[in-house]
């Protein structure tokens, strides 16, 4: 029965850390931490698991600057290789559907959740062992770095059906709440490790770092140990998997869906110049590791500032204000990275680095700002008890956007010259990229206005029974 979901029933499941203070002090300090910190989130060893495995994500940021000189350094890639090859990095992002699917309907060793948190917790540590240990080819390495891609989607799938579950219980002045607390819980393992991803490659060598990444992949076990994942049967035949399939199809089919995915789709599909952009910041302008690790380390800050803002001023404000303003203003932003390609910087006496961290500053705030409204769109967009399944296909749909992106930004990067010498036409690379952020907004009335305008359409009201058949709708009660 649906009462025996702990997720769904959590009163029920007693935690250490929900009991009462036992002093006015004590109340106080707790009611400013829920208020403060978690964004009103009810502190629990669940919210503590969700959250781990959303801090691991980001400190695995620290091999990231080590990942990029690895490729262009030691294995001798061009910008155009390069981000093919994120392209294809990014594969296991896309195909992220089939982890929700197995999840949901396929319970490994019993447990729907726990034991795919483990693999992927066991995968990721031996693929950044392997990256540190003996690979020595392009073809391997991309083996291996999309092997780590691959862990870190298997439980990003799991812990999001958890925190879309979660959400659907948010009334709609607290939607996003959660969201926000997971991606500022990111941006701040990314803050941890994102000065030493350049100073540590200025004092170690890059397998070294490489092993070092290999130990956080491990955090995730203890989330799946802590995590509230009752032990369930292994279905005997595949009817529940029929079931299942026949609920995504049906809710795929709702116009209210798949209008605003494919908004969401056209608008983060467009090319990216970040690749040739990473070559021209290092053999031009000379920027060594421990400056990039300054830059990163500016970025985290500013991506929880991102998530702040969203928060505390934007979570009210219209869902197509925010993709229309925040793209417009993005793209102001984004020419003014024609300054530092141009060296115009240098005519107004403002230094490369300088200029480079304030535009990295501004630039990711307004691009986090604008990332948000995504995530509470997708997970409105989930009917319930295919949630994992649904939001991992509705973000599966944007990291095929991002594939795109850098593919897209590869064949411009080759067609329009830029290697990692020539920067003769980078200005029209970043000229071409932000403008075509634009395309997609003469679409934006396919998003809807707000989470309520979708809370009230037939496809949510008492879903998923309202879009199934009477047999399947029984069928999940019973679930």
């Amino acid at each position: 029965m649906i009462l025996s979901n702990p997720l769904k029933n959590p009163a029920k499941v007693p935690d250490p850390l929900e009991r009462s203070a036992s002093s006015p002090l004590s109340r106080w300090f707790r009611s400013k931490f829920k208020s403060t910190l978690l964004f009103g989130q009810e502190p629990s060893w669940q919210l503590f698991a969700i959250l781990l495995v959303y801090f691991v994500q980001g400190i695995l940021g620290l091999a990231r600057l080590a990942v990029s000189f690895f490729l262009k350094d030691e294995l001798g890639l061009t910008p155009a290789e390069v981000a093919a090859l994120m392209g294809v990095v990014a594969l296991p992002w896309v195909i992220k559907p089939l982890f929700g699917f197995l999840s949901d309907s396929l319970p490994l060793f019993g447990y729907r959740r726990r034991s795919y948190l483990l693999l992927s917790s066991v995968l990721g540590s031996a693929a950044w062992f392997s990256l540190g240990s003996f690979v020595h080819s392009a073809g391997a390495a991309t083996l291996v770095i999309t092997l780590s891609s691959l862990a870190i989607a298997v439980s990003d799938v799991i812990v999001d059906s958890i925190v879309v579950e979660r959400i659907r219980a948010e009334n709609q002045a607290d939607a996003g709440a959660l969201q926000s607390l997971c991606w500022a819980t990111t941006a701040l393992g990314g803050l941890i490790t994102a000065y030493l991803s350049g100073f540590l490659l200025e004092h170690l060598d890059l397998r070294t770092i490489f092993l070092i990444t290999a130990s956080f992949p491990l955090l995730v076990s203890i989330a799946a140990v802590l995590l509230n994942d009752s032990k369930v049967e292994m279905p005997a035949d595949l009817s529940a998997a029929k079931m299942h399939l026949q609920k995504i199809k049906a809710a795929l089919t709702q116009k209210q869906i798949w209008l605003p995915v494919f908004f969401v789709f056209l608008w983060q599909a467009t090319p990216s110049s970040d690749s040739a952009f990473f070559f021209f910041s290092t053999n031009e302008l000379g920027f060594q590791p421990e400056f990039l690790g300054r830059v990163r380390l500016v970025t985290s800050i500013a991506t929880l500032l991102g998530v702040w803002v969203f928060q505390r001023f934007l979570k009210t404000i219209p869902l197509r204000s925010i993709f229309l303003w925040s793209t417009l203003i993005s793209m102001v932003l984004g020419m003014t990275t024609l300054i530092l390609v141009t060296h115009a910087n240098r005519s107004l006496g403002i230094d490369d680095q300088w200029f480079s961290l304030g535009d990295s500053l501004v630039q990711t705030v307004m691009g986090q700002i604008a990332f948000m409204p995504v995530l509470v769109l997708a997970a409105q967009l989930c009917p319930a008890g295919i949630e994992a399944t649904m939001f991992a296909i509705l973000m599966s749909v944007s990291n095929l956007a991002g594939l795109l992106s850098h593919e897209s930004g590869a064949l411009l990067t080759h067609w329009l010259g830029v290697t990692e010498t020539n920067f003769e036409w980078l200005w029209l690379l970043v000229t071409v990229t932000n403008l075509t952020t634009l395309l997609p907004l003469p679409l934006l009335n396919w998003v809807p206005e707000s989470t309520a305008a979708l809370e009230e359409s037939p496809v949510f009201v008492d879903a998923p029974e309202a879009v199934l058949t009477p047999e399947l709708a029984v069928a999940e009660l019973v679930d």
